[in-house]
């Protein structure tokens, strides 16, 4: 997956959530068994590899049938409701940004 890490735990979720508050942070919900998430994952893929990697931005991903705890625990912290697949930006601990299903284009993801 190259730049962008999994995310496994609500402590990593935690994790992400306080570095978010020195440095943009981009986590990916995936639903592994949905048509639409994965075609938004190619989208999010692609962003990220068309994204220069010296600029400390951090991206994660949180394949949802395998952490679900975690998918909860984000629309918890960020008090937006859970979709997938769905894309968040976040920035000082807090969802600055996101999108979900078709609204997850390169284009879009960029223009942010």
């Amino acid at each position: 997956m190259g730049k962008i890490q999994r995310v496994e735990s609500v402590a990593a979720l935690d994790e992400l959530l306080e570095r978010s508050r020195e440095r943009p942070v981009w986590v990916f919900k995936h639903s592994l068994t949905c048509g639409t998430s994965s075609a938004a994952w190619a989208e999010f893929q692609r962003f990220v590899a068309e994204e220069p990697g010296d600029g400390g931005t951090v991206y994660a991903l949180i394949e949802v049938q395998n952490a679900r705890a975690v998918s909860s625990a984000l629309a918890e912290r960020t008090g937006v409701r859970h979709e997938s697949p769905q894309v968040f930006l976040l920035r000082d601990a807090r969802a600055s940004w996101h999108a979900s299903h078709f609204q997850i284009k390169v284009q879009a993801l960029k223009s942010v």
